[in-house]
C-alpha cells in the first residue's frame, strides 16, 4: 500500500505547487497597473531544494501512520522577475501572465485527473473489483 500513499503524496505536492503558482499569477495580473510593481514567479528548482532540505520527520509509533511533512517552504520559492516593461517601472507582461495562467490550468487539470484515477483505483480495490 506504500505505492499509493507515496504517489498520492507526490500528487498533493504538485497540487500545492500549482495552487501557489496560480496565486502568484493572479497577484501579478491584479497589479498590472501598479507603479513600480515587480512581477513575481515561482521557482520550481527552489521549491524542490527547499522541500528536500527542510523535511521534518516525526516519530511514528505504527507503520500505518501518515508521515509528518513540512509545508511551510512554499513561500521561499517565489522570486522577483528582474526586467521592467512599462514606463512606470511595472514589470508585469500581461501576455506572459495569461500564457502562464493557461499552462498552469492545464497542469492543474492533469494532476487532478491523475489523483482522481488513483482514488478510483483504490475504490475499485476496496469494492473487490466491482
Amino acid at each position: 500500500m506504500d505505492i499509493f500513499t507515496s504517489s498520492i503524496s507526490m500528487l498533493e505536492q504538485a497540487l500545492n505547487y500549482s495552487a501557489l503558482k496560480q496565486k502568484v499569477i493572479a497577484n501579478n495580473i491584479a497589479n498590472v497597473d501598479t507603479p513600480n510593481y515587480k512581477s513575481r514567479d515561482v521557482s520550481f528548482q527552489k521549491l524542490l531544494e527547499s522541500s528536500l532540505s527542510n523535511q521534518l520527520t516525526a516519530y511514528r509509533t505504527d507503520r500505518r501512520h501518515f508521515p509528518f511533512q513540512n509545508e511551510n517552504h512554499l513561500s521561499s520559492a517565489m522570486i522577483n522577475r528582474p526586467s521592467s516593461y512599462n514606463e512606470n517601472g511595472n514589470s508585469v507582461d500581461m501576455d506572459k501572465e495569461m500564457s502562464d495562467l493557461a499552462s498552469n490550468q492545464i497542469y492543474y487539470n492533469a494532476i487532478t485527473e491523475l489523483i482522481s484515477g488513483k482514488f478510483s483505483s483504490l475504490n475499485t480495490v476496496i469494492r473487490g473489483g466491482k
